[in-house]
């Protein structure tokens, strides 16, 4: 069994790559990030912060979205 650590998305370092293993939370917020492609097992790299610090631009599937940190909060990833 591999071991990991999981963290939220909005820690992960400018220029890092993730893999998505989890999302916890339900409701619209979740469809929401299932819609924006972020499925167990897809790629994310944080591309940079706005002059505020929120939100932040990742590339996920090909496209740039930008996620506030509080939704970023919600899904686990591995560096």
């Amino acid at each position: 069994m591999k071991d990991f650590t999981l963290i939220p998305l909005c820690q992960l370092p400018m220029g890092r790559k993730g893999r998505v293993i989890k999302i916890s939370t339900k409701g619209k917020e979740r469809r929401r990030l299932l819609d924006l492609g972020l499925v167990s097992n897809t790629n994310v790299v944080a591309l940079q912060k706005s002059p505020s610090g929120d939100p932040t631009a990742y590339q996920i599937r090909g496209a740039v979205i930008a996620l506030r940190e509080e939704d970023a909060f919600n899904v686990l990833i591995e560096l």
